[in-house]
Formats: C-alpha cells, structure tokens, sequence
C-alpha cells in the first residue's frame, strides 16, 4: 500500500494503521486527560451517522467503547477482518437457528 501520510484521517491519528489497536488517553476527543492509559482493543467497525467508517476500541482496563474515524491509510486487511469477524465468530450458535424454507 502506498498511500501518502497526509492522506484523510492521518493528521490526528490515535491507532496503530497496521493492527489497528489504540491506548485510552482522552476522556474527550482531544483533551489527553485520560486516568486510564491503558490499551484499547479494536472490536468492530461501525458506519457513522454521517457516513463515515470508523474503528469502535474497547479499552482493556476500563471496558469503555469509543469510535475512532478510519484513516486512510489504515491496513484494508484488518479492517476487513473485523468487519467479518460477526460472521466468522458470531455471539450466538448459528446451527441452532431456525432453518427458513421458501413457500412454494
């Protein structure tokens, strides 16, 4: 991938572009004034209200979520993975679903 660092979402970046991990340092977005400090994992991908795509962090100490904006050099292949991992990895058993038959 050869993306230039200047490209969307690169300028105040709070994650890694390669695994996708961050650390909890803002209790607002900016201020840097987070007690906490500790690693957060990167769980899903979400699409915002206005469209844009972002990595939703859940902090390995306090348990907090947050969205964080992908940027555009963010590795494709992570993000993919998160974004299959619902489907590879579901909350629930997927054989034990109802089996839906068309009605002829």
């Amino acid at each position: 991938m050869n993306i230039p660092y200047n490209s969307f979402g690169t300028r105040q970046r709070n994650h890694c572009p390669i695994c996708l991990w961050s650390k909890h340092v803002d209790d607002r977005v900016g201020d840097r004034r987070s007690p906490c400090n500790q690693s957060m994992e990167p769980v899903a991908v979400a699409s915002r209200a206005d469209g844009e795509w972002a990595v939703v962090h859940r902090c390995t100490g306090c348990k907090q979520l947050r969205m964080n904006r992908i940027a555009g050099d963010d590795d494709e292949l992570s993000l993919l993975g998160l974004a299959l991992r619902p489907i590879s990895d579901p909350a629930f058993p997927i054989d034990m679903l109802p089996r839906y038959r068309s009605m002829r």
